[in-house]
């Protein structure tokens, strides 16, 4: 799934090519995309109709979209496979479009001729989608209230976040993959800042001291920072920006994918881990598994 580098690059797309904008129609061409929003399709495209959509917004993994004159949000879920898209109003369908955003600044003479743009969420698996909803005083909506800051917003509490992993008593990827403390790094990005800093996916949480969880964050925000300016991870067609772009940062992946592949610090080839339904990717020399076990 898309991890916050991805998530954010969508965002600023649509910073660009939606924000000020005000919906004119809405479109559902298939109900799952919207099932999330309680009352249906057709109450969904109606409540959007006519309001201006506000600055993108993002907290770790989710984005969305407020509408700036009510204290309610378009919240985005990407899911496996959905990406949002701004084509011109003329480009032809999707085969997997599932629901279309039309602008009035579109329907206008002057635009249409210089090719007006609408906005299309597609979504090959169905497994992500759009939905309402109101937002909490902090101007998040109310379904990700729980969900904590990234380490790229200036707000993160270091020392907060250091408190919790002692506290979890878990081990160090699950830690971060818990939203509730860590917001945006899923199991790539959890892969390569625990490679540069040489721990072992399992590492007991207990076991961090303040510099240990200094150093990790510093690899977590520099492997961030450094898939944000490529345009994130794509591994096939399905993770792209609003252009339909892919990212490159999987070319300069240390740790994620490199199975049997050298360590590019060590040259020892690199181990691949059944974890969590998921995989772990690490290099057995660099990150040694931990003798003590998580409580």
């Amino acid at each position: 799934m898309p991890e916050l580098p991805e998530v954010e690059v969508v965002r600023r797309g649509l910073a660009r090519w939606v924000a000020q904008r005000t919906v004119a129609d809405v479109e559902v061409l298939h109900p799952r995309a919207v099932r999330r929003h309680v009352a249906g399709p057709d109450d969904f495209a109606q409540r959007l109709k006519g309001h201006r959509i506000g600055t993108p917004s993002r907290r770790g993994k989710y984005l969305w979209l407020p509408l700036e004159d009510t204290d309610e949000s378009v919240l985005a879920h990407l899911g496996m496979s959905g990406q949002l898209l701004v084509q011109p109003h003329e480009a032809p369908d999707e085969k997997h479009l599932r629901i279309r955003v039309r602008f009035t600044d579109t329907l206008t003479s002057a635009a249409t001729a210089a090719g007006g743009t609408e906005l299309r969420f597609v979504d090959q698996r169905t497994f992500g989608g759009l939905s309402l909803h109101d937002n909490t005083p902090d101007g998040l909506p109310d379904v990700i209230a729980h969900i904590a800051r990234d380490p790229l917003d200036p707000l993160f509490d270091d020392e907060a976040f250091h408190q919790a992993l002692r506290r979890k008593r878990t081990t160090i990827k699950r830690a971060m993959l818990d939203q509730s403390l860590i917001s945006g790094v899923g199991n790539i990005y959890a892969d390569e800042a625990l490679w540069r800093a040489r721990l072992h996916y399992e590492r007991p949480t207990a076991t961090f001291t303040r510099p240990r969880t200094a150093e990790l964050l510093g690899h977590v925000r520099d492997v961030l920072t450094a898939a944000l300016a490529v345009g994130g991870t794509s591994f096939d067609s399905l993770y792209v920006n609003v252009n339909g772009e892919s990212g490159y940062f999987d070319r300069s992946l240390d740790a994620y994918g490199r199975e049997g592949l050298p360590c590019k610090r060590c040259g020892t080839p690199m181990r691949r881990r059944p974890w969590m339904n998921r995989s772990s990717y690490f290099c057995p020399k660099c990150q040694r598994q931990p003798r003590v076990r998580a409580v």
